[in-house]
């Protein structure tokens, strides 16, 4: 199991209310999860460019859920001057920025985090890990988010009623009580995982496979499956899985069985963001998902030819 416990929303002890927490930008996940903690009556900041924290001065945060759409006043720091700032460190940081943000973000952290700081990023991947551990030692936190949430403007939409938080110690420390209880609140399914490293592999494989099938095909799962590539969606999930194995970190029978019940589903439109990104002429996080995914392979000897045509495809387009 990958679960070791789950939260009871609803605490609001003072512990809990003492903590404060850095919310390191204000898009859609960032909104999503700041608000509920906002809400739940946390010590919430956000930490966002200068543009931004002028809207949000002048109109607050409006945030639409399946159940509500309401405004409130937020408190906001700017990245600009923050290194003279005298700011007090804070109890939490979540990183909610995407990976094409994150080295900015990273750098724009640094006075804001004090030794006791702990440190939860929510992104994809393995690479921002990596980075803030080297950074700094002892304070990173695993996480994991299941929220479908998009901006619209300024306004940040909860689109599903589905608003996960998974969290986990990456040391032999467990995870801060009042930080377990900062987290537990209304409307976030939190739960605390014993193996937080297997299920953020869990993650990556599915997201890599899926992105190959999406980025390699140029189409939606359904359609690749109507063209007849169903052997070729189950190959990539093989190939991605087979890598998580090699690193020690073997994906679970739970989430092996909804890899392929998703990317198997016949008239589906299903897609990554990384490809959406790709399409729309974004930048995306294909370096961070697909290219360290790539080089974790080659590092550990273990083939991945459906990958390197995926990225041989994504770069080659990105030059033209």
């Amino acid at each position: 199991m990958r679960v070791l416990s789950r939260g009871r929303a609803g605490r609001d002890r003072e512990d809990v209310i003492a903590v404060r927490i850095l919310v390191v930008c204000a898009g859609a996940t960032g909104g999503a999860f700041g608000t509920l903690l906002q809400e739940a009556g946390r010590d919430v900041t956000y930490l966002v460019r200068e543009r931004k924290a002028e809207s949000l001065r002048r109109d607050g945060l409006r945030f639409v859920s399946p159940d509500a759409d309401r405004t409130y006043p937020v408190q906001v720091l700017t990245t600009v001057g923050a290194r003279a700032a005298t700011q007090k460190p804070f109890d939490l940081v979540l990183i909610t920025v995407k990976a094409t943000a994150f080295s900015s973000a990273v750098t724009d952290l640094h006075p804001f985090i004090g030794e006791s700081t702990r440190i939860l990023p929510i992104l994809n991947g393995m690479a921002h890990i990596d980075h803030l551990q080297a950074a700094h030692p002892g304070q990173i936190l695993g996480g994991l988010a299941r929220i479908v949430a998009t901006l619209d403007g300024d306004v940040v939409h909860q689109r599903t009623p589905m608003s996960s938080l998974m969290v986990g110690s990456l040391t032999d420390i467990p995870v801060p009580e009042d930080i377990r209880n900062a987290l537990d609140a209304p409307g976030i399914d939190l739960s605390v995982a014993d193996d937080v490293m297997g299920a953020l592999w869990d993650k990556w494989a599915f997201i890599a496979a899926a992105s190959v099938i999406n980025c390699l095909f140029r189409a939606p799962v359904g359609r690749v499956l109507d063209a007849g590539g169903e052997d070729s969606i189950h190959a990539a999930i093989h190939e991605l899985e087979a890598v998580a194995a090699r690193a020690g970190h073997p994906v679970s029978e739970s989430a092996h069985g909804q890899a392929v019940a998703l990317l198997t589903e016949w008239d589906s439109s299903f897609t990554t963001s990384l490809y959406r990104d790709l399409t729309a002429g974004l930048r995306s996080e294909v370096d961070h998902i697909l290219g360290d995914y790539a080089l974790r392979a080659r590092t550990l000897q273990q083939p991945t030819p459906l990958l390197d045509l995926a990225l041989i495809a994504i770069r080659a387009n990105l030059s033209n």
